[in-house]
């Protein structure tokens, strides 16, 4: 019964890995992205993965409090506007370095994850090609 499930789950595996290699050419061929791996910072993240990988990862976790950061800031103005200017400043200096901890410990943060997902991806490859190798001798 397992013989009978490999050839599909092959099969399967090959058109999925047809598709992915396709959305892959399709990214890479994109304008944006060929002028961006022209760039120095492209190469450099391009010779250097898992500093772009820390960098997504870092984007990503960011983006939440930069943005409640960004949204105090708008309401400290408004605030401003109705003659609150000492309060603004102190609820500014208190976010700001709030935020600053706060990216401080995402940036530790994405250095973990990163690291543990890259880790995980070199076991998991090596698990894949041993298996793959011992089905090819046999």
């Amino acid at each position: 019964m397992a013989k009978e499930e490999n050839p599909s789950t092959s099969r399967e595996f090959q058109d999925l890995q047809r598709k992915l290699s396709l959305l892959i050419e399709s990214i890479q061929n994109n304008s944006k992205v060929v002028a961006f791996m022209k760039s120095p910072v492209g190469q450099y993240l391009d010779r250097h993965p898992f500093a772009a990988f820390t960098l997504l990862v870092f984007i990503a976790l960011s983006a939440v409090p930069v943005g409640f950061f960004l949204f105090l800031v708008v309401l400290t103005s408004l605030a401003a506007f109705v003659g609150v200017i000492l309060l603004e400043g102190l609820v500014i200096s208190v976010g700001g370095l709030s935020l600053l901890c706060v990216l401080c410990g995402l940036g530790f943060v994405s250095l973990i994850i990163s690291a543990t997902i890259i880790a995980s991806h070199v076991v998991v490859s090596s698990l894949i090609n041993c298996g793959l190798s011992s089905r090819i001798l046999q």
